[in-house]
């Protein structure tokens, strides 16, 4: 009997799909097929691919009512959120429409002597291994400037989110795209890394937990395969005493407990200056209370399970260590009877935290965040920088050029002001230290999914 993948519903923990993983020797075919596939594709205009990658994206959307419900049963994001389809539109259409740009021959010199210029080559074969926390705008972030860079993809997601891959195939598939340049493969962590020993892909990109992205570069090892790591994040917000009070307030917390916490920029801590913090952390308190906590396929839902019982095990261990070491929790567990001790996890505000706790320093990824009263500047940016990730930081005051000055000091990714929890398609979407390396989406990119190669052209002696 063949092994199968199971997505276990953080609904009611019952199997909601299930899919046969491929063999060793399937998975190798649909790859070669992918691979024959590219050399044409790379050969069409970019023009071609840039409106046969639209109109797969176009196709997409107009799954929207399928994906909605299907999202919520599958990782438990509450259906009045929508779906992922207006982030996956703006990156679509800026990649797209920067692509020519990207992508252009960089020019040294066109004389009557010598033509000399450094153009963009596809890799050829792209592995994308996706999450399952934002399963459409995490893939596709990699999927359209792969595709209009013209590599051929092929796409492994998460377990959890089992039957987005095979959405966005399909969708690809029913627009018109070419046979065998864009798969989906159901893959289990033994036949993926076998295919990445094997040298069979040109560059990879993988969205996932540190432990995750240690084990794509053992796989990789040797192969001199190109790696994109998005790993993982402890993102810090830092409010500065001429802070907008109430906006402050609301990004951050929506930041923090959105999607139940669980989103790669999440916001997982928050260091507030003294002269604001009794009145930020009132504020912060009162915003999480008011959140209802509950099945995600029902409308007045604001706050869904956590994608999986392991996850919000976590969550708690980190809440309740914290307490135990003296962090003092403001959510009255009262408030939110649907807590069951599984996948449904109360969202939590911790105020006397300190570094030497856990909920502050590991990644939480989950409805939880502690707050901390700092002096100045100064211990902000030290503590910001105390966390062996570094993704991106929201800073909030009216000062621009103070926000540049800190910003310059941060171990980040990327700096925000007076935001969180977004991610602009136009800059390049990196990190530093645990967070992994690489950069996806800007014209960076583009650089990133193609290789250089030079001509040096002597038309005629000297």
């Amino acid at each position: 009997m063949s092994k199968t993948l199971k997505c276990i519903s953080p609904i009611d923990g019952s199997v909601f799909a299930e899919r046969p993983v491929a063999s060793p020797a399937e998975a190798a075919a649909s790859v070669a097929r992918a691979r024959a596939a590219q050399k044409a594709w790379a050969g069409r205009p970019l023009e071609e691919r840039i409106a046969l990658v639209q109109a797969g994206v176009r196709q997409l959307n107009s799954m929207s009512d399928e994906v909605v419900p299907e999202l919520a049963h599958m990782m438990g994001r509450p259906v009045r959120y929508g779906g992922e389809f207006g982030g996956v539109n703006e990156r679509a259409d800026y990649m797209a429409k920067i692509a020519a740009r990207a992508l252009a021959p960089m020019v040294v010199e066109e004389s009557e002597t010598f033509e000399r210029r450094i153009e963009r080559e596809p890799q050829g074969v792209v592995l994308v291994i996706a999450p399952w926390n934002y399963p459409y705008l995490t893939a596709i972030n990699t999927i359209v400037p792969a595709l209009i860079a013209g590599n051929a993809v092929v796409l492994k997601h998460a377990t959890q989110t089992l039957l987005v891959g095979e959405r966005i195939v399909c969708a690809f598939a029913e627009s018109g795209f070419p046979d065998d340049l864009f798969i989906n493969l159901f893959l289990d962590h033994e036949g993926t890394e076998a295919l990445i020993a094997a040298g069979s892909f040109n560059f990879i990109n993988f969205t996932g937990s540190v432990g995750g992205g240690r084990a794509i570069e053992r796989a990789a090892a040797g192969t001199f395969t190109g790696l994109g790591l998005e790993l993982g994040g402890k993102d810090p917000g830092y409010v500065m005493e001429d802070a907008n009070l109430d906006w402050a307030v609301d990004v951050l917390m929506d930041g923090a407990l959105y999607n139940a916490g669980q989103c790669c920029c999440g916001i997982e801590r928050i260091y507030v200056t003294d002269t604001l913090y009794d009145a930020f952390v009132e504020k912060a308190a009162a915003w999480a209370r008011k959140l209802k906590l509950g099945n995600p396929l029902v409308q007045e839902t604001t706050l869904g399970p956590m994608a999986n019982a392991r996850f919000a095990s976590e969550v708690r261990a980190q809440t309740a260590e914290a307490i135990a070491a003296g962090a003092t929790p403001l959510v009255d567990p009262t408030l939110f009877p649907e807590d069951d001790g599984g996948t449904y996890l109360m969202p939590q505000v911790l105020v006397n935290v300190t570094h030497d706790m856990r909920v502050m320093r590991d990644e939480s990824f989950g409805p939880v965040v502690g707050i901390m009263r700092v002096k100045d500047d100064e211990e902000a940016i030290a503590l910001m920088n105390d966390c062996e990730f570094g993704l991106t930081a929201s800073l909030w005051t009216s000062d621009p050029v103070r926000a540049a000055r800190i910003g310059a000091r941060i171990e980040t990714g990327t700096v925000m002001m007076n935001r969180a929890d977004y991610l602009d398609p136009a800059l390049c979407w990196t990190g530093c230290k645990n967070t992994g390396r690489g950069g996806a989406l800007s014209e960076i990119g583009y650089h990133n999914l193609t290789r250089p190669k030079s001509y040096h052209l002597r038309k005629r002696s000297a």
